[in-house]
């Protein structure tokens, strides 16, 4: 008997955070940026949460950043997650300033370091998504 494997829960794509969620299909990873005081910021949001206005663009950003914080998962009462414990959740610092809530691949999870750089890379899901997900890079 084959099992199947659970389906990953898959995030709200439409509103504030379409933009996003389209360029991660691209394999891009962007920010919103006001365009009055050119903050980058993060999560999207109609207005810019250092002055207030609403003229927002979407920009580029580099994909790289450090580990901020960050926790071990290591039980999930959900299918898709109790299926990859353990796994980290890291808030990551981009390099451009915002931080971005997101899991940190590729290494040991006992390895993960506050302070560690990463860069961003996608998952791809069923559905026709890509996730950000972040992986270890060398400090040079």
């Amino acid at each position: 008997m084959s099992q199947k494997t659970a389906a990953r829960p898959l995030p709200e794509t439409r509103n504030a955070g379409a933009p996003y969620w389209k360029a991660a299909r691209e394999g891009q990873l962007v920010l919103p940026k006001c365009r009055r005081c050119a903050k980058p910021f993060w999560y999207p949001r109609p207005q810019c949460p250092a002055c207030g206005a609403d003229d927002i663009e979407w920009v580029g950003a580099s994909g790289r950043g450090r580990v901020h914080t960050f926790t071990v998962v290591r039980q999930s009462t959900e299918p898709f997650f109790r299926g990859r414990v353990p796994f980290v959740v890291a808030m990551i610092e981009l390099v451009e300033g915002p931080l971005l809530l997101s899991n940190v691949l590729g290494c040991d999870p006992d390895a993960v370091a506050i302070g560690m750089p990463v860069a961003v890379a996608f998952e791809q899901t069923d559905a026709g998504l890509a996730i950000p997900v972040f992986r270890p890079v060398d400090a040079a």
